[in-house]
């Protein structure tokens, strides 16, 4: 049996750069990846012990002054699967390694400071794997179309995001920053199985009904977005996710990519193994 591979890379098919049309991107594509579902959950699995253990060479990192993490975001509409990224993609993970924040609506204190200021304290520390799930681009995505702030103020959001991130990166975190793309007509389709399955009722929210209203805003605003804040230091990765299994599998190969471009090696013993060897046989 042929061994379920990529076709041609992902990460650079995914990149944003100059001239990227989000409204050129076809939602239900699978770039890189020729075959089907089948070949997807192949590649997940195939990747997923080699991800466990690059982010626990990260961890063993830290322990002896290592200062290098790495960062997920993850911004999408809703029903788009962010959910079903951290499950099952950084869900393979050892759990001492990763930390995962969801950003809400800010609250009063957090509204008392400059919006980056609750970011901070959610960056991920030496040797961790940390997931946002929605960020501080919800600052110029919703703000924006929701007209919470004036369009001089995104403006300038998008020049603070920039320096931001630059910090971060110099400060040793790799930045991932992926867009999970749907189609208007999946997330329909998505929200009426919640509605047809009790069991899912929890995670529907009427609320995502006023939120439809505003798609074209939306598409809008990411597009705004990744041209302003599509960088050197932390790219854009837009991935089609119409198919789950898809961008999954394509969320998986960003994150290691990221860590083996880290070039991780086991920590070297600052004491004599042979001589703890025979202290072990004698105790």
């Amino acid at each position: 049996m042929a061994q379920t591979v990529w076709s041609e890379d992902p990460g650079v098919l995914l990149t944003v750069g100059a001239g990227f049309s989000l409204a050129g991107v076809d939602s239900s594509s699978t770039p890189g990846l020729k075959g089907g579902k089948f070949d997807g959950e192949t590649l997940l699995e195939k990747g997923r012990i080699e991800l466990g253990d690059l982010q626990e060479r990260l961890w063993a990192e830290s322990r002896f002054g290592g200062t290098r993490a790495v960062l997920l975001v993850l911004q999408a509409m809703d029903t788009a699967g962010k959910g079903g990224i951290v499950r099952h993609v950084v869900g393979g993970v050892d759990p001492q390694g990763v930390t995962v924040y969801g950003f809400k609506k800010p609250t009063k204190e957090e509204l008392s400071h400059d919006f980056l200021w609750r970011v901070r304290d959610h960056l991920p520390t030496p040797g961790l794997l940390g997931v946002f799930d929605r960020s501080h681009y919800e600052d110029v995505l919703v703000a924006r179309v929701r007209n919470l702030v004036e369009p001089d103020v995104i403006e300038e959001r998008y020049a603070q995001i920039n320096e931001f991130e630059k910090q971060v990166v110099d400060g040793g975190t790799t930045i991932v920053k992926v867009m999970l793309h749907i189609s208007a007509d999946e997330q329909k389709a998505r929200l009426a199985a919640r509605l047809d399955d009790p069991e899912k009722h929890w995670k529907f929210n009427p609320g995502d009904l006023d939120e439809r209203a505003f798609w074209t805003h939306y598409q809008d605003a990411y597009q705004a977005a990744f041209e302003k804040t599509s960088t050197a230091d932390a790219p854009w990765f837009v991935i089609p996710a119409d198919h789950k299994w898809y961008a999954r599998v394509a969320v998986q190969h960003l994150l290691l990519d990221a860590l083996r471009g880290l070039h991780l090696t086991w920590p070297v013993a600052e004491y004599d193994v042979a001589a703890q060897k025979q202290r072990l046989a004698t105790a």
